[in-house]
């Protein structure tokens, strides 16, 4: 469970997937670099939005496992995809990679549709701030 506290602002439409806002409980702020489907070579991981996503997810999870968090610290996450039509022709693919990754946590998150990412191969890039009370 999070010690964060989800807001969810009246008047708005329900949040699904997401939070409107986090306000974050007292601790160490982690900034977590932009992760895609790299995998431990370097090279991308998958062609297909689930799989990339679930790639760039575990990165995540990783790298803010070395920070020693867990993804009920995450407060905002940043989806950032070359193809938003494809990302959202696999949402049903992509809730259970998130459940397997990020549990039923949804901090703030925001997607955003970019004209491309560093590495070519790239469909998606996540990132993500967390704050470890």
């Amino acid at each position: 469970m999070s010690a964060h506290e989800v807001v969810t602002a009246p008047g708005l439409a329900e949040p699904v997937g997401f939070a409107h806002a986090v306000v974050a409980a007292p601790g160490r702020t982690v900034y977590l670099g932009g992760q895609t489907a790299q995998g431990p070579d370097g090279a991308i991981v998958g062609s297909t939005m689930a799989e990339q996503f679930d790639q760039a997810a575990g990165n995540v999870v990783a790298a803010l496992a070395a920070a020693g968090g867990t993804p009920d610290h995450l407060v905002s996450l940043v989806i950032y995809t070359t193809v938003v039509g494809e990302y959202r022709a696999a949402l049903k693919e992509l809730g259970p990679l998130w459940r397997k990754h990020f549990g039923r946590h949804y901090p703030a998150v925001a997607l955003l549709g970019v004209a491309e990412l560093f590495d070519e191969a790239a469909k998606i890039e996540l990132v993500g701030t967390a704050v470890i009370p």
